[in-house]
């Protein structure tokens, strides 16, 4: 499964001054390129979408919804899965919040460090230490 930011009209989450915390440039809009995977990415073995952030910010990938209303955390514990890698930007922000919500709904969480880019070099590095104290494994990828 995959997560992804989908900002259809997400309020003042998008500034012409943003703040890089709460506020951002406009990003991944729905019905731009922007709003699409890296063209890169292989999506085959992708079952589902959940998508986040139409009408507001979100971070978490637990607050989005596929394409039939279904929760990312009601889609996992159908599968009965129980633990989850975490991918993705930024490290800082969508990363950290998803694997934070991860461990707080039970799932054995980690994340996978070479796959991730941050937003800010210090950020970044508190991040790293906000999800390692929130029990979350921080591996490589290989």
């Amino acid at each position: 499964m995959a997560t992804k930011d989908f900002h259809i009209d997400p309020g003042d989450h998008f500034s012409g001054t943003p703040d890089y915390s709460s506020s951002w440039p406009p990003h991944c809009v729905s019905g731009t390129p922007g709003a699409d995977f890296h063209p890169s990415l292989d999506t085959s073995a992708i079952e589902a979408v959940f998508y986040k952030g139409a009408y507001t910010g979100a971070y978490s990938g637990f607050e989005g919804v596929d394409e039939n209303g279904t929760p990312l955390l009601n889609w996992l514990r159908q599968r009965g899965v129980d633990e989850v890698d975490v991918v993705g930007i930024a490290t800082d922000h969508c990363v950290r919040q998803t694997a934070e919500d991860a461990v707080r709904n039970g799932l054995a969480t980690r994340v996978l460090v070479d796959l991730t880019a941050g937003v800010s070099a210090d950020t970044t590095v508190a991040a790293l230490e906000e999800m390692r104290t929130a029990s979350v494994e921080l591996v490589c990828s290989s």
